[in-house]
This record gives structure tokens, sequence and C-alpha cells, in this order.
């Protein structure tokens, strides 16, 4: 099946139809608490992060509080988080950094949020996107996998599909694309069981049309 972009274009109205009113399933109430909670979420579910941020921002919801902590004492609010221990000292030198340089704001350019500890290219293109609607395009495992499947995007590497979805999607739906491509990764998707049988747009996908042959 040859990937056009009239199919690639096909595909992602399709999607925008059938997860028009998603977005991210983090919670959060302010910029810092969205940049700590997408830190938290590296090889670490949603839901988990929730239950973690709960706990954590009702008395620590600012850089400042955060630093009010020990790097133990921030590890145990954490703990049940993936990889907690290199998170939290992550986020206490972002925490300073926040306080030292930005007067505890996120700051809004990714050249600035990828120095950040524990800021990488996703983690700055969600805040982009989700807090101050700049386009960009978060690859994250789910996204990685529904693009390849799709061919919306191939590569080896987030940043090559990174890079592939930018120029499959219209600039002003990268930021709506993501929440897409994630939603439908979670609940269609899948990594191991992709549910094709309910898929909107699997009569239009490569990768289902090799396996129903």
């Amino acid at each position: 099946m040859r990937m056009t972009k009239a199919i690639k274009n096909q595909i992602m109205e399709i999607l925008a139809r059938t997860y028009a009113e998603t977005t991210t399933a983090l919670h959060y109430s302010s910029p810092f608490e969205l940049l700590i909670a997408v830190i938290l979420s590296a090889q670490c579910t949603d839901v988990r992060v929730n239950i973690i941020t709960a706990r954590l921002f009702a008395q620590y919801n600012t850089p400042e509080k955060i630093l009010e902590l020990s790097l133990s004492e921030l590890e145990a609010h954490i703990r049940d988080c993936g990889l907690f221990r290199s998170k939290a000292k992550n986020i206490m030198e972002t925490c300073k950094i926040l306080c030292h340089e930005y007067q505890g704001e996120v700051p809004a350019t990714f050249e600035e949020l990828i120095k950040l500890p524990g800021v990488g290219r996703k983690t700055a293109n969600v805040i982009l996107s989700q807090l101050y609607n700049i386009p960009a395009i978060a690859v994250d495992t789910h996204v990685f996998r529904v693009a390849n499947r799709l061919r919306l995007a191939t590569g080896e590497t987030p940043l090559e599909v990174e890079q592939g979805l930018m120029k499959a999607i219209p600039r002003e739906q990268w930021g709506q694309a993501h929440h897409w491509l994630i939603w439908h990764g979670r609940l269609v998707c899948k990594a191991r069981t992709p549910e094709c049988g309910r898929c909107a747009v699997a009569q239009l996908c490569p990768s289902y049309q090799k396996t129903s042959q």
C-alpha cells in the first residue's frame, strides 16, 4: 500500500473527528505542576503520575516549596514512580534553576526548556504546546508507535518521527495531532494487541493491510 499525502490527510481527518475533545491526561493547575508531571511521566503511566502529583502538590506545588524538601524527602514522595531517584535529583536541580534564573516561572522557549535537568525534546514540546500554544509535536511511545504503524512518519528514533510528522501534518494542527495520536495509541493501537477490529482508520492502515491479507 503506497502512502500518499492524500491518504495521510484522510487518516488525520478521521483521527481528528474521533479524538476531537481529547487533551492531556495529566492533572495540573499551573505551568510548574505540568512541568513536574511531564518529567515524572517518563516510563510511568499518567494514571500513576496523577496519584503521585495529587499527593505531592497538596503541599509542594511551587519550585520554592519543593526546595524546602531534602532530596531523600522528595524521593519518598515520588517513590512509586519509575526511576524515582534520578527524577527526584532532576526535579531538585530544575527547581533551583527556575528560582535562580526565572523567578520561579516556567520558560517558554524550546532552547531554555531543554536546559532544565530531566527535560528532553518530548517534555519541552509538551510544555510549549500545552501551556503556550506554540506549535509542537511531542513524540512519546504512543505517538512513535502509531506514526510508524500508520506510516504517517517512519523512523527509528523519536526525532526522526517528529520531523516526519511535522512534514505530514499542517503546523496549525501539531499540538492537537499530538493528542489524537496518543489517545489512539492508548485506546486502540496498543503496543502488544492492537484492536484493529474497532480501529477507525484500519482500512487506510498499511500495517493492518499486511496482517489481513
